[in-house]
């Protein structure tokens, strides 16, 4: 690929887990990336290790329950590179965990503003941006938990399945536009979540077993695939990788 060739992504949460796995996957595949976090050090050493493998990355902290910081990633993406042809949805919070009755309001108010509006704030700054350029790809990360409530996770699953409005609402709206709005439901992946999932005992999936988690880079890889027209079938919907049909599409392993 040519640099003008070369597709840009935007990416939050971008310092660990499925955040970096994707952004290390995107740029091995020929993107041109903008890695957003709240850590200034740790997206310092991502850059580093990537630009190391001749990769083109850039990053911008902040944190996307704040619509400014977002506006400025989105910024530095279109400076930096010239466009902005794909924003992955990718920052969330599972923490506090707690039953409704002894949650603490702030906290979980807190969750909203980073797993709702900070999703919001995202699409709504990269419409303009995308729609200029005749179309771009959206990715939200969701979850099982959209559609399925489970005890301790009602800030978790109340925003996961307003995303996943957000992402039939986007595509309503403006699929026409050349817009690509895909969901994409990776099941239980081997983060740091996990971890603070498992130490609250709370609920069925604080009981798994490690074993079972999937590693990020498979969600990584799943995410370039959902950036092509291959993918176009899941648009305005959630894509899961817990099917054996998804995982082959993906050409990941089996169930």
């Amino acid at each position: 690929m040519n640099e003008v060739q070369k597709p840009v992504a935007l990416i939050t949460g971008a310092s660990a887990g499925i955040g970096a796995a994707a952004t290390h996957e995107m740029v091995r595949s020929g993107y041109r990336v903008v890695a957003m976090a709240r850590s200034a050090d740790k997206l310092q050493a991502l850059v580093e290790e990537i630009s190391k493998l001749d990769g083109e990355v850039d990053y911008c902290t902040g944190d996307v329950a704040n619509a400014d910081d977002i506006a400025r990633a989105v910024q530095l993406a279109v400076e930096k590179f010239g466009r902005l042809d794909v924003l992955v949805n990718n920052a969330g919070l599972i923490e506090p965990i707690s039953r409704i009755e002894t949650s603490d309001p702030s906290a979980w108010s807190h969750v909203v503003d980073v797993n709702l509006k900070g999703v919001y704030y995202g699409i709504r700054e990269v419409l303009p941006v995308m729609k200029q350029q005749g179309g771009g790809t959206i990715i939200n990360i969701s979850s099982g938990a959209a559609t399925g409530a489970l005890e301790g996770w009602s800030h978790y699953c109340s925003t996961k399945a307003a995303v996943l409005s957000l992402t039939k609402c986007v595509d309503k709206e403006e699929a026409e536009n050349g817009i690509r709005m895909i969901g994409l439901s990776p099941g239980t992946v081997a983060t740091d979540m996990q971890v603070q999932i498992k130490g609250s005992g709370i609920n069925p999936v604080s009981q798994l077993d490690p074993g079972v988690h999937i590693p990020p880079e498979w969600v990584a890889r799943a995410i370039v695939w959902l950036c092509t027209s291959q993918a176009d079938d899941y648009r305005g919907r959630d894509f899961s990788l817990k099917t054996e049909e998804g995982r082959r599409e993906v050409g990941l392993p089996p169930i």
